[in-house]
């Protein structure tokens, strides 16, 4: 099992990256700072199953929750979204 990178609590940055094709990475919250909600798990990683690979790779997923503000400068909610690994760095 691969060990997760990040724990709850930890404050982790959405990578800045537009990949070709598919990726489970939402636009609007790339380059934003959230908070690790929970470890979901080790998933498989969708952005190569959706490449047609047999045996896409698998990494941990996280529940980040980003704060409204922070994502379109409007209200203030928090916002969850599960995201691998590889779309996030520490902050």
């Amino acid at each position: 099992m691969t060990r997760a990178l990040f724990n709850p609590g930890d404050q982790v940055r959405a990578r800045r990256s537009d990949p070709e094709g598919h990726t489970r990475l939402p636009r609007y919250t790339r380059g934003c700072t959230g908070v690790v909600q929970t470890v979901q798990g080790v998933h498989a990683v969708p952005d190569e199953r959706a490449l047609g690979v047999d045996d896409p790779g698998r990494e941990p997923v996280y529940t980040v929750l980003f704060r409204s503000q922070d994502l379109w400068a409007a209200d203030d909610f928090g916002v969850c979204v599960d995201l691998w690994e590889r779309y996030l760095e520490g902050a």
